[in-house]
């Protein structure tokens, strides 16, 4: 029986190995979204200064520790076998929920699925308790002031953050200007010196006050000496980046190395607990029963050992540092995930990973009332004399870079002294809560949110907060349910949870690689984005339009032939498989007809007069034609779904034989498009009427078959609109090819 045990805190560390990696694709986003949005330093220094930062607060965390050994349950009131469910529980219920957001590129709390988890299966396991045993009170078993102090901090982190993330941000670019280089001789000492101050503070008391290292005495002597320290570190720092501005060194890009530094080092140090605290606790029960509870056994042992401080084993805390560093080097989803708050904090227009909600819409529409309403408020010479310090065009930034140093500057700066603070009064603040909300504040200060773009933002941010929230839910839920089916279901259970656990991570990555080839940012619109020049401008956005007109008509030909073939053999997975398609690809040039217009933007006034309505036309008859495959599927699937009489043997054949020349053409019309080859267009012309002529012949046919009563009524009216909608296939695709060809020629056609 003990073996059993023995495999499930083995299985405990491979799962801690996996959170490990999950945990850091999740977080990073915390600590590298400054530097790597304002493009501070090459990719791989970031890495390696974050990367080192890690691996030292890593090294030093322990005292983290004790939350997963009874922050959340009373162990002298839990046996062996309970402990070692909640943990199973905990960590499976961990590593598919991190995952799960980590595929969706969004960023969660770390700190909150955990406690919420061991909540979720702490009180699984309570109520069985209880229930059995009717004079222990859950209040008895169940630590209530740790998850109710996490959802106070969720609240008080983003209202606080986000303030804060715009005032600092619109006081720093008063001062600055978005032209900062040139108003930086006396005030950018002051600012390095307070920002840097600031920086130690923060990995003082929030990053290093826990570690191994820090004995009782030496935090006593930092805080009865903490004023002197912060003053003569702000003396110091002042002086010495007074010194590297003379240098030559941009000061604003030490605050930025120095600040994902120290964000790092509290990263690993506080949050080391979230993936590996549940696996020791686990470690130190079953060494605890070993020792001496074999002849209790493991329904008989209480825990009463885990009430003591966690003594972590450096090696333990090492090897967890070493995974980070390597996690943070290789994972692709933590890119993503920088990727989707860099993405919402960008200065400039572009391609938007979200779309419009009424919420959001509703928000816009608020505060552009509000801003109205202030500006009447306002003197006129007041508002003109703030503007000037918010001129855009003025804008130093990095090539490639979503925002300027200034604002890095900000996010790192703020986002560590509100961590500090809120460890100092003893607040569980989120790093991932902080430092979001601090870039949003800080990029709406900044006027990066347009009124083209703030919808998309606003529903972003929306996005992003609700899933927190859903974060704790769901982590509550399925962690109760899991622990439940553990106790009940034993070793059997065990077997089939871990097989699942394996298999959902398993497709989570398969999944994930087809959903990012198909979300990969085409890099022709990355060069029409960065493009100055008209002329390299319109030779883009035309070899753009090719490429996103060729992909939709690969999706045409692909989904018109799975959605007849399944129609025609009854196959009701290959036409549900054929919506789920069309949904996403509606989405898909939705939001291509959206980027497009930000794009034409960079050719030029005169040319977008004279090209744009070729561009915007294409763009509205590709939409008409993933709408008129819709239009197909869905009556087909009906059909099919309901077990209605399937088309006679007639109509199967007369209407395979012209979708088959219809998938031809359409794939002739993408070859022609990615070639750029529109020579004897005429033929194609040809063949559209040819096509278009038979299609109408069978409706004439099945009308007349209707009147002479033959066959259902039923059938006959699907197969009618099955045979229009194909019309419209064939039409919509020959008006892209033709708009395009237009939009690619030098100079107008006659015709």
């Amino acid at each position: 029986m003990d073996t059993i045990y023995l495999f499930i805190v083995v299985f405990l560390f491979l799962l801690a190995i996996f959170d490990l990696v999950v945990g850091v694709s999740n977080d990073a986003v915390n600590f590298l979204n400054s530097s790597i949005g304002a493009k501070a330093a090459p990719f791989k220094t970031i890495l390696f200064i974050a990367g080192v930062g890690i691996f030292i607060g890593a090294a030093f965390s322990n005292g983290m520790m004790d939350i997963a050994r009874h922050g959340i349950y009373q162990p002298e009131h839990f046996y062996f076998a309970e402990i070692m469910c909640i943990a199973v529980a905990v960590m499976l219920t961990d590593v598919v929920l991190l995952d799960v957001f980590n595929s969706m590129g969004l960023p969660t709390s770390t700190t909150v699925s955990m406690v919420f988890e061991l909540l979720g299966g702490t009180f699984a396991i309570s109520l069985i308790k209880v229930r059995a045993d009717s004079s222990v009170g859950l209040g008895e078993l169940i630590n209530t002031d740790k998850a109710l102090s996490v959802i106070m901090g969720i609240f008080l982190s983003v209202a606080i953050a986000f303030f804060f993330g715009m005032l600092v941000q619109w006081l720093a670019r008063v001062i600055f200007t978005f032209n900062y280089k040139k108003r930086m001789k006396y005030s950018i000492a002051l600012f390095g010196g307070v920002a840097a101050t600031a920086i130690v503070y923060f990995m003082l008391i929030k990053g290093l006050k826990d570690s191994s290292f820090m004995t009782a005495e030496t935090k006593a002597w930092i805080q009865d000496n903490t004023y002197a320290l912060v003053g003569g570190a702000f003396v110091f720092f002042t002086l010495l980046m007074q010194m590297l501005h003379l240098l030559g060194v941009s000061v604003f890009k030490v605050v930025v190395l120095l600040g994902t530094f120290a964000l790092a080092l509290a990263f690993a140090g506080n949050d080391l607990v979230n993936f590996i605290g549940v696996p020791l606790a686990g470690l130190d029960a079953y060494t605890d029963y070993v020792a001496n509870g074999t002849a209790a056994g493991p329904d008989g042992f209480l825990m009463s050992s885990l009430l003591g401080p966690a003594k972590t084993p450096w090696y333990f805390l090492i090897a967890a540092g070493a995974i980070m560093v390597w996690a943070l080097y290789t994972s692709k989803k933590a890119h993503a995930v920088i990727k989707t708050e860099v993405n919402l904090a960008r200065q400039d227009e572009g391609r938007e990973s979200f779309g419009s909600t009424p919420m959001a819409r509703m928000l816009v529409r608020f505060s552009m009332g509000m801003a109205g309403g202030i500006a009447q408020v306002v003197p006129v010479g007041a508002r003109q004399w703030i503007n000037s310090r918010f001129r855009k065009d003025e804008a130093i930034i990095a090539d490639g870079a979503a925002f300027d140093l200034v604002r890095a500057s900000v996010n790192l700066v703020l986002a560590g002294l509100l961590i500090a603070l809120g460890t100092s009064m003893k607040l569980p603040l989120s790093t991932t809560y902080v430092t979001f909300m601090v870039a949003m504040g800080s990029s709406l200060s900044d006027r990066a949110w347009g009124r083209d773009s703030a919808v998309y933002r606003i529903t972003g941010v929306l996005s992003v907060i609700g899933g927190w929230f859903i974060t704790a839910g769901a982590a509550f839920t399925i962690c109760f349910f899991v622990a439940t089916i553990l106790h009940y279901g034993g070793n059997v259970s065990i077997i089939a949870l871990i097989a699942l656990a394996v298999f959902l991570l398993i497709r989570s990555q398969v999944l994930y690689k087809k959903r990012n080839a198909k979300n990969q940012e085409s890099e022709t619109l990355q060069q029409v984005l960065k493009s100055t020049d008209s002329a390299e401008g319109l030779a883009l956005m035309r070899k753009l339009s090719r490429e996103e007109l060729a992909k939709v008509l690969g999706f045409a030909g692909t989904n018109f032939e799975l959605t007849v073939t399944s129609f025609l053999h009854e196959n009701l997975r290959g036409l549900r498989r054929a919506m789920g398609a069309i949904k996403f690809e509606k989405q898909q040039v939705k939001q291509m007809k959206r980027v497009g217009t930000v794009a034409m933007c960079r050719v030029g006034n005169n040319t977008a007069i004279e090209k744009a309505i070729y561009y915007y036309q294409g763009n509205d008859f590709a939409s008409e034609l993933v709408h008129s495959i819709g239009r197909l599927c869905e009556p087909c699937l009906e059909h099919i779904d309901n077990n209605f009489n399937p088309l006679d043997a007639m109509q199967k054949g007369e209407y395979g034989e012209v979708t088959t020349d219809i998938i031809d053409f359409v794939k002739q019309c993408r070859q022609r498009m990615e070639n750029n080859d529109y020579d004897d267009i005429e033929a194609e012309s040809r063949r559209v009427g040819n096509l278009k002529e038979r299609l109408s012949q069978l409706k004439r046919k099945e009308l007349k078959r209707i009147q002479e009563h033959q066959g259902s009524i039923r059938v006959s009216m699907v197969y009618l609109t099955i045979v229009q909608e194909a019309q419209n296939v064939v039409t919509y695709t020959f008006n892209m090819l033709r708009v395009n060809r237009k939009f690619n020629s030098e100079y107008l056609p006659a015709k």
